[in-house]
């Protein structure tokens, strides 16, 4: 969810306090730190397979619309909020996020012990269920991006090898229908029949089309690759996305290292990333997870927002959304991370970040004007 033109260029992240949130809201008290909840360690060490899918179909809203599939993002400059986020969030609790493959590089980031995916879009399900599976079926990094595009594995890489290493390697090979065949058919086995996930012929084609992109485009695909014809002039490929840095030159995409790797495969071996489809002002999807949320004893560590509040307030819904993120658990250590104009992680551009919170501070009062 983006917005188009040249702004886009000049997007940046900054972190936001839940806790103006809640103050400004007036609903909901602030979680006390250390107290008042039962701590991560109430939270599943896994989902069953029935309980996994109970959470993504009851937790869910009809399906909305975008104007786009948003089947990658187009956010180069994701990772610069990152040493700021680390410094501040806890490990251990719940991560909470909108849209596509961006959110494996925050979690990874911060290490929640469970993870939630709203989007109004059933087609980021079908994503993310496609990536569930690759995550699962590949042993490593060079296998999962062997699989991700259908591309036969070239010779030299190895668990030690570099992100770049591995993209490189794969940039002038083939794609093979052959290996796209045989994936396809993997991805639904691992679903449907490992899993049993009761998926239905729509949703199965929803995962294949999805998939279908991937193949096509390879690691060149971007934000507009499928002809929607929006996400401005910034376009970085997945191979940029991969390999882009943070505002200290560290590389921390979810492909930096077989470490970070490895954190997400096992998080979707324990079912414990659940995409759930949901109008963020919807009447449902973010309350469901507030109220499991607060049953089982989470706190939310980090919620990424991309630009939606953009939407919702020119929709006229911000106060629904406000409301809603009220129902959720969390306390002073809480952030959002939002898509902005600007930001002061970006070089060349200053936007001090008090002065963005005390924007957001503003909007969100206005929901009790």
């Amino acid at each position: 969810m983006r917005a188009g033109g040249v702004d886009v260029i000049r997007r940046r992240f900054v972190l936001l306090a839940a806790a103006i949130l809640a103050a400004c809201i007036g609903s909901l008290p602030l979680v006390p730190a250390g107290g008042g909840i039962r701590g991560a360690e109430s939270l599943p060490a896994k989902l069953s397979d029935q309980e996994f899918w109970r959470l993504v179909s009851e937790f869910s809203e009809p399906n909305g619309t975008f104007r786009s599939d948003n089947l990658l993002s187009n956010e180069l400059w994701l990772q610069y909020v990152i040493p700021d986020l680390v410094r501040t969030v806890k490990a251990g609790r719940v991560y909470m996020g909108v849209g596509p493959e961006q959110n494996f590089t925050y979690i990874t980031a911060v290490r929640p012990k469970m993870v939630f995916i709203v989007d109004v879009r059933r087609g980021n399900r079908d994503l993310h269920l496609m990536y569930k599976a690759l995550f699962e079926l590949s042993a490593d990094r060079a296998e999962f991006v062997s699989r991700l595009f259908s591309k036969p594995q070239p010779d030299g890489l190895s668990t030690k090898s570099t992100i770049q290493q591995i993209i490189a390697g794969y940039w002038n090979i083939d794609t093979s229908e052959t290996l796209y065949n045989e994936n396809l058919k993997e991805i639904r086995e691992t679903l449907v029949t490992r899993h049993k996930l009761p998926l239905s012929d729509d949703e199965l084609k929803g995962i294949g089309d999805v998939y279908q992109a991937f193949f096509w485009h390879g690691p060149s695909i971007n934000y507009s690759s499928s002809g929607n014809g929006f996400g401005g002039r910034s376009q970085p490929t997945y191979a940029d996305l991969m390999t882009a840095t943070d505002s200290n030159g560290q590389m921390r995409s979810y492909l930096a290292s077989e470490e970070q790797f490895a954190f997400l495969k096992d998080l979707e071996a324990k079912n414990l990333l659940v995409p759930v489809v949901g109008n963020f002002a919807g009447p449902k999807a973010i309350r469901s997870v507030g109220k499991y949320l607060k049953e089982k004893g989470g706190i939310v560590s980090a919620f990424y927002l991309s630009n939606v509040e953009q939407y919702l307030m020119q929709d006229g819904l911000w106060r629904d959304f406000c409301h809603n993120v009220a129902t959720l658990p969390f306390d002073e250590t809480s952030r959002f991370i939002r898509a902005t104009r600007g930001g002061r992680y970006g070089a060349g551009y200053a936007y001090g970040l008090s002065s963005e919170l005390g924007e957001m501070a503003a909007a969100v009062k206005s929901c009790e004007e």
